[in-house]
C-alpha cells in the first residue's frame, strides 16, 4: 500500500498532483492530512482544493483535540505537557529553547497510528517484519538533511521529489506549468521557526493568522505544564506585537529602483 503525508504546502501537494498525472507510480492509495489545528487558513483552503482535484481519497486525522488545544491546557494549568512546539524561554542569564515535540506527537505518530488502521492492525498488534506499505514523504533536493529512515520494518519511507532531483522552485514551477495555484506555506502560524520575512508576511496578509499568533505568545508567558520559564515564540524574548519586522523599504530608504531612471539600457 502506497501513501502519501500530505501537509498540503508546496512540496506535498506537488508530490500528491503528480501522481494524479501520473509522473509518479504507483497510483497511491490516499493522502493523510494530521491536523495540528494550527495552520493558517489557506492551508485548509488548499487542502479542500485538493480533496476535490486528487483521485484518491484525503483522510484528514488529528490527535486528540490537537496541538493548539494542548497548548490551551497546559498554559492553563488543566495539563501537565503539551506536545512542545520549540518555544523560546527566558531564563535568569541566558535564553534557551524547548525540545520539539510537537511534529512527532501531532503530524508523524498519528499519521503512523492512522496507515495501522488502514492497514487492518489493531492496536498493539504486532505488525511482523514484512514490508506492508510505502510513505511518500514531500521532501526536495534542497531539504535533503531532512531524510529519515522509518524505525518500523513495516513501512518504509519514499521521497518522490529528491528522486526526481526536484527543488522547491522546480515544485512551483511544475504547480504553475500545470495550471495550478501555488500552495501556501504548511507550518503553524505560531511556529516559532518562522523566519522574521515570514512573520512580517503573516503580519501584513494573514490578519487571522496574526492574531491567533499573538494570542499563543501571551498566553504562552508563565509557562506550560511543568515548564514554568517565562516562553516566547519569537527569539527575541519580546512580545510578539511589540517586535520590529518593518525592513529598510518600510522606512524610507530609497531601493536601486527608486533611484534608476531607466535610461541605461540594462
Amino acid at each position: 500500500m502506497h501513501i502519501i503525508s500530505l501537509g498540503a504546502g508546496v512540496q506535498s501537494s506537488c508530490l500528491a498532483l503528480m501522481a494524479k498525472h501520473g509522473e509518479i507510480l504507483p497510483m497511491p492509495k490516499c493522502a493523510i492530512f494530521a491536523d495540528t489545528g494550527g495552520e493558517p487558513k489557506a492551508v485548509y483552503e488548499y487542502l479542500e482544493f485538493l480533496e476535490k482535484e486528487l483521485p484518491f481519497p484525503v483522510h484528514k486525522i488529528m490527535h486528540k483535540d490537537g496541538l493548539t488545544k494542548s497548548i490551551e491546557r497546559a498554559a492553563t494549568g488543566d495539563a501537565t505537557r503539551s506536545g512542545n512546539p520549540p518555544f523560546f524561554t527566558k531564563q535568569e542569564n541566558s535564553g534557551g529553547i524547548l525540545s520539539r515535540v510537537c511534529t512527532v506527537e501531532f503530524k508523524i505518530n498519528p499519521i503512523k497510528k492512522f496507515t495501522r488502521q488502514l492497514l487492518g492492525l489493531k492496536p498493539r498488534q504486532r505488525a511482523g517484519n514484512e514490508l506492508l506499505c510505502t510513505q511518500w514523504i514531500g521532501i526536495s533536493l534542497d531539504e535533503i538533511q531532512r531524510l529519515r529512515e522509518s524505525k518500523d520494518k513495516w513501512m518504509e519511507l519514499r521521497y518522490p521529489l529528491i528522486e526526481k532531483r526536484m527543488r522547491r522552485g522546480d515544485c512551483i514551477e511544475w504547480m504553475k506549468s500545470n495550471g495550478y495555484p501555488e500552495p501556501p506555506r504548511s507550518a503553524c502560524v505560531y511556529c516559532p521557526y518562522h523566519s522574521d520575512k515570514k512573520w512580517r508576511d503573516i503580519k501584513n496578509n494573514d490578519a487571522e493568522g496574526w492574531q491567533e499568533a499573538v494570542r499563543i505568545d501571551r498566553l504562552i508567558r508563565k509557562g506550560l505544564g511543568t515548564t514554568k520559564s517565562e516562553l516566547y515564540v519569537h527569539n527575541t524574548l519580546k512580545p510578539l506585537d511589540e517586535v520590529d519586522f518593518t525592513n529598510d523599504t518600510d522606512r524610507g530608504q530609497l531601493t536601486f529602483l527608486d533611484e534608476c531612471s531607466g535610461m541605461c539600457g540594462i
